[in-house]
């Protein structure tokens, strides 16, 4: 066993080296992130507000990203990476000054939200197809896995650090911290990271940035199965998103909420998809990857939104999350393997690139529609209905109770969502 083990750190030593210094930046880049949806959420008291910061990042990158497959695969991979997260990291300082001088809005981040999302339209297919090149394909389940326990940890890690650092210090501190992240992902990348290019030839060198956008499209539209498999997911998301524009606006207002109430269950998340993600490390292969992927999404969709929307205290909504999430990794790692191993390496720049157009462009779709759900449908109508009435007994009275309706309602689509794409024969056909 310890052979194996050496002779898997020996062929995954590079990649090792790469995750653990991105995970450490991606740790320091969450915290920023909570620690301004707080600050946000407490100058407006709004969900639309929060949501915004979300939209603003994912509609860049969600029109643009179709374009930049072509820029993916003809770019070198780590320059790429380099200057992508040399940007974000200027626009973190540039937050950190505003904050300083008191001079900081909400459209500031807005826009700076904005600018970090078009950087991730190369920055993000780069380094899905880095991965690609750095990994033996025996290893892609793990490597997944691996991947997902570091998201894990930076989901449980984030809030408690974050809220340490905003109680004991400021919201300045979280930035340094952010930005001392950087530094050592840059160098490590910088200094020690090789990622090598494909071997296979690379057809992207006459195609302009239309026609590269134009085969990707025709590689899903001749590949039904991945084709399908993405608009189901992107339904998913849809569904995920209008969950998290909604949790900060029930979990900051709900009585017996608050920062606490939030990041205890961001916490409890964290904790679920950290048990998933070596679930899915130390599992042999399954039979079926389109089963798993199914039957995970159906659980967590059928579970956690109805806990929320019923429950009144933070260990049941702690129980809805981890029960929401423990699956998860286990439905990602599959679906990660599939995409790598049906698409050949030397075009997944431009697949990744349209798949994360339309994968993701329900993302701020769903966003603004929980925002506006929030606040203008759900929360005004709770407020309206009288205090005896079924609907205050099941969810409540006063501010956060609409958000509870509405976790009831994206538990019920999200779980008849996944029934249709269940029958699709295209996706069952990747199993071959």
């Amino acid at each position: 066993m310890n052979k194996n083990l050496m002779t898997t750190v020996r062929e995954l030593h590079t990649f090792l080296i790469l995750w653990v210094t991105q995970s450490f930046s991606a740790l320091g880049s969450a915290m920023t992130n909570f620690a301004l949806v707080i600050w946000s959420y407490q100058q407006h008291g709004s969900a639309l507000t929060t949501s915004l910061l979300a939209i603003c990042s994912y509609a860049p990158y969600v029109l643009l990203s179709i374009f930049a497959g072509t820029l993916t695969d003809r770019w070198n991979k780590k320059v790429t990476m380099l200057i992508s997260d040399s940007f974000a990291a200027l626009c973190t300082i540039f937050v950190f000054i505003l904050m300083a001088t008191g001079s900081l809005q909400v459209w500031h981040l807005y826009l700076i939200n904005a600018l970090n999302g078009l950087m991730n339209t190369i920055q993000q297919p780069a380094s899905d197809v880095a991965i690609s090149l750095l990994v033996p394909q025996q290893h892609y389940q793990k490597v997944s896995g691996m991947r997902s326990l570091s998201n894990s940890l930076v989901t449980v890690l984030t809030p408690v650090l974050a809220a340490a650092l905003l109680s004991f210090t400021s919201i300045q501190v979280v930035i340094l911290f952010d930005l001392i992240t950087f530094v050592t992902a840059f160098l490590a990348l910088l200094c020690f990271i090789r990622i090598p290019e494909s071997t296979k030839q690379n057809t992207t060198g006459n195609e302009t940035v239309l026609q590269a956008a134009k085969s990707g499209l025709r590689y899903l539209r001749d590949n039904r199965g991945i084709l399908d498999l993405i608009l189901f997911l992107a339904i998913i998301n849809f569904t995920a998103s209008i969950f998290n524009a909604a949790l900060p606006a029930m979990m900051l207002s709900r009585t017996g909420g608050g920062e606490l109430a939030l990041g205890m269950v961001n916490t409890a998340t964290g904790l679920a998809t950290m048990f998933g993600s070596v679930l899915v490390t130390m599992l042999p292969a399954p039979k079926s990857r389109v089963r798993v992927i199914f039957n995970s999404l159906l659980f967590a969709m059928s579970t956690e939104n109805f806990i929320l929307a019923f429950g009144r205290s933070i260990p049941v909504w702690c129980l809805g999350a981890v029960l929401g999430w423990v699956f998860i990794p286990v439905m990602g790692a599959n679906m990660d393997v599939l995409f790598r191993t049906k698409i050949p390496v030397e075009m997944q720049g431009r697949v990744y690139s349209a798949r994360n157009t339309l994968q993701f462009f329900t993302i701020p779709l769903g966003y603004l529609c929980g925002g506006l759900l929030v606040d203008r449908v759900f929360e005004p109508f709770m407020a309206a209905q009288p205090l005896n009435s079924l609907l205050v007994v099941l969810f409540g009275a006063g501010k956060g109770s609409g958000a509870a309706l509405l976790f009831l309602v994206i538990g019920i689509f999200g779980a008849l969502s996944c029934l249709p794409f269940r029958a699709d024969k295209h996706i069952w056909r990747l199993e071959q």
